[in-house]
C-alpha cells in the first residue's frame, strides 16, 4: 500500500488501512512550464524586496501555522465521507505514524522556522570592511540563486521542507515544491499559510510530479538549484539529471543512513536505554537519522540488552488513528516485506531474534505492520547492520574496546549520524573525531538542533540545511569592489 501512479493521476493510500486518502492530478508539460516561468518572474521582483519585508513575512507566516497546528482548537479541513481532518490527522493518515506523535512534527516545524528567521538578518546582511583606503569601498552581499526547486520525502515531511523552503524565501528565492505522492496535503497546507502571510501566490508553487516531470523540472532552465530528501538512488538520480542539463546546477543531497551507537562501558544505561528505543522506533524507525546499530562494550552488554528488550516490549502497535498505539505501520507493503526480508537474512547467517512473533498478531506478512525486533549475535557479514532498515529493528553487536566500536561505527557507506554514551567529557572529545559522520552527539540520539548544520558525508549525501551555512546553500556571494574617489 503506497502512492500509485497512473498517467495523469496520483493515489495516496492509507499505510494502515489500505484506502485511498487523496488524489492529485499532474500538471501538463504546458502547464508545469507556467508553473516554472510564473515562479522565475515572481522571484524578480521578489528578490527587490527589502531584507526586514521577508522577514516580517516569515513572522506572520510562523505566527499563521502556529493557529492552524494548534493541538487545543486547530483548523480542520473536510475529507468528504472521513469527516474533517487536523493537520495531525491527515498526516497519520497519509503515512501512517500514530496521530499523538504527529503532533510533535509541528513544534520542531515552528522552532526551525522562528530560528531561521531570527538569523536571517545576520546571515543575509552585507560583510563589511572596516580596513579600505580613502576612497574606495568594499563589501559582500549574499543574492538569492533563483529558483529552487525542493524535492520533499514523507517520513517528516513538515520538518524537511521548512529547512529549505523558508529560508530559500527569506533569501529572496521562489521555490517550486514537490511533496511526495504519500503527503501531497503537507505542501498545500504549507502553501496555503505561506501566502496568508503575504507571500506572494507564484513565488511559492507546488507541484505534484511523475517521475518523468521531476526530472524535467531538475533539467529546466530557470530552476537555478535543486534540494533533494531521500533515498541514495533517488539522489542519485537527481544527480545524474542535474549534471545532464545545461550549464552547472547546483544539488543539495539529504540521503540514507545507518547510524551507529556506542555505549561505552561507563555510561547511564537505563538512560541510553530509553533514549535508543526512542531514537530506533519512533516513527517505526523511518527517519534518516534513527539508530540502526548499536554497539555495546562488553562489560554491560548483558544488562543493556536486556533492559532494551524489555523497553522494546512496552510499544503498542496498531491502529495509528487509535491514541493507545505508539507504533504504526511502515509505509508500504514492499517496504515491510524488504525489513521483514532482512531480518529473516539475519537470523539465517546465525544472528538471534530476541523478541517473539507472536507479541505482536497484527504484524501479519502481506500488511504494512512491522513487529518491533532487536536483533544480537550480528556482525558486518549481515546486511541488517550494513544496509539502511527503515523500520523498527535494531542489531546490538558486543565490543570489547573503543577502537573496536569506532572501528565498525565506520565500517558503512553511511555518515549522517553517530552518538556516543559515556560519563566521561575528556573521552567523548577524543572519540568524537574519530567518527565519521555530519553529527555526532553525546548521551543523545535522533535530535535535531537548527542552530547546528545538518549535513551528511559518504552515502548521506552532501550540502548542508539549516544553522546559518544553510543560508549560504540557498545563497551566492556577491563581491563589491568600487573606487569611489576620482578627484
Amino acid at each position: 500500500m503506497s502512492s500509485s501512479f497512473g498517467l495523469h493521476v496520483q493515489k495516496t493510500i492509507s499505510p494502515h488501512s489500505g484506502h485511498p486518502y487523496h488524489v492529485e492530478t499532474y500538471p501538463t508539460s504546458s502547464d508545469l512550464n507556467r508553473i516554472i516561468e510564473s515562479a522565475a518572474q515572481s522571484q524578480k521582483e521578489w528578490m527587490r524586496s527589502t531584507l526586514d519585508n521577508r522577514i516580517t513575512r516569515a513572522r506572520k507566516f510562523i505566527e499563521r501555522f502556529a493557529t492552524l497546528a494548534d493541538r487545543e482548537a486547530p483548523a480542520t479541513y473536510d475529507h468528504g465521507p472521513l469527516g474533517h481532518h487536523n493537520l495531525a490527522e491527515e498526516l497519520c493518515y497519509q503515512m501512517g505514524r500514530p496521530v499523538d506523535q504527529c503532533w510533535g512534527e509541528f513544534r520542531g516545524f515552528l522552532q526551525r522556522a522562528t530560528y531561521m528567521t531570527d538569523i536571517a538578518e545576520s546571515c543575509l546582511s552585507d560583510m563589511t570592511f572596516s580596513d579600505n583606503q580613502p576612497g574606495t569601498n568594499r563589501f559582500i552581499k549574499r543574492v538569492p540563486l533563483g529558483v529552487i526547486f525542493v524535492i520533499a520525502p514523507w517520513n517528516y515531511p513538515y520538518l524537511v521542507m521548512i529547512n529549505s523552503v523558508l529560508p530559500a524565501l527569506i533569501a529572496g528565492n521562489a521555490v517550486i515544491l514537490k511533496p511526495s505522492p504519500q503527503t501531497p496535503l503537507t505542501a498545500i497546507r504549507f502553501k496555503q499559510a505561506l501566502n496568508d502571510a503575504g507571500f506572494p501566490a507564484d513565488l511559492i508553487q507546488v507541484a505534484h510530479l511523475s517521475p518523468p516531470l521531476t526530472q524535467y523540472v531538475v533539467q529546466h532552465k530557470l530552476v537555478n538549484f535543486v534540494v533533494f530528501t531521500g533515498s541514495v538512488a533517488g539522489g542519485k538520480a537527481i544527480e545524474t539529471a542535474a549534471v545532464a542539463a545545461e550549464g552547472f546546477k547546483g544539488v543539495g543531497l539529504e540521503l540514507g543512513g545507518k547510524d551507529p551507537a556506542y555505549v561505552r562501558a561507563d555510561a547511564d544505561l537505563k538512560d541510553a536505554v530509553v533514549q535508543l528505543v526512542d531514537g530506533a522506533m519512533y516513527n517505526a524507525g523511518q527517519s534518516c537519522c534513527a539508530v540502526e546499530r548499536i554497539y555495546v562494550h562488553e562489560s554491560v552488554y548483558d544488562t543493556f540488552v536486556s533492559e532494551y528488550v524489555s523497553e522494546v516490549q512496552k510499544l503498542v502497535l496498531g491502529d495509528p488513528t487509535n491514541k493507545k498505539t505508539t507504533l504504526g505501520p511502515v509505509i508500504s507493503i514492499a517496504s515491510a516485506e524488504k525489513i521483514r526480508k532482512q531480518v529473516s537474512s539475519a537470523v539465517q547467517m546465525g544472528a538471534k531474534a530476541l523478541l517473539p512473533e507472536t507479541l505482536y498478531p497484527k504484524a501479519e506478512s502481506g500488511t504494512t505492520f512491522v513487529a518491533p525486533q532487536v536483533l544480537v549475535d550480528v556482525n558486518h557479514a549481515m546486511e541488517i547492520m550494513q544496509e539502511e532498515t527503515f523500520g523498527p529493528i535494531i542489531g546490538i553487536q558486543k565490543v570489547t574496546s573503543d577502537a573496536e566500536a569506532i572501528d565498525l561505527m565506520n565500517d558503512s557507506e553511511y555518515g549522517l549520524t553517530a552518538s556516543i554514551w559515556t560519563k566521561s567529557l575528556d573521552d567523548f572529545n577524543t572519540l568524537k573525531d574519530q567518527v565519521q559522520a555530519g553529527t555526532i552527539f553525546l548521551n543523545k540520539c535522533d535530535a535535531l538542533d537548527p542552530a547546528l548544520s545538518w549535513t551528511g558525508i559518504k552515502n548521506s549525501g552532501r550540502g548542508v540545511s539549516l544553522s546559518r551555512f544553510g543560508y549560504d546553500q540557498l545563497t551566492r556571494p556577491k563581491s563589491i569592489n568600487m573606487r569611489i574617489n576620482l578627484n
